[in-house]
């Protein structure tokens, strides 16, 4: 290691081409002291309404429909968690 203003430098791993680098004296140090997994992932509060769907009827609608899940959980929230209505409604969308 060299000195650099009476710091020492650290041992870089790796330099990308947008100018951050990842120093092994870093790494090693937030993997011992656990600093990477300080904070618990967060939780999704979910709505009400969507919690009270069948997992089922949403895995149905989103393969079906090839949707995305938010937008399955949408259309059976506005039909009242019935998958026959929202299925016609997703169908013929003008009535």
């Amino acid at each position: 290691m060299s000195r650099s203003n009476g710091r020492l430098e650290p041992e870089v791993i790796v330099n990308f081409s947008d100018g951050f680098s990842y120093a092994k004296g870093k790494m090693e140090e937030a993997f011992r002291t656990g600093g990477l997994m300080d904070k618990a992932p967060p939780k999704s509060v979910k709505d009400p309404a969507v919690a009270s769907l069948k997992r089922e009827d949403i895995d149905l609608i989103v393969h079906e429909f090839e949707i995305p899940r938010a937008q399955a959980e949408k259309a059976l929230v506005e039909h009242g968690g019935d998958v026959s209505k929202t299925l016609q409604a997703l169908i013929n969308p003008q009535t």
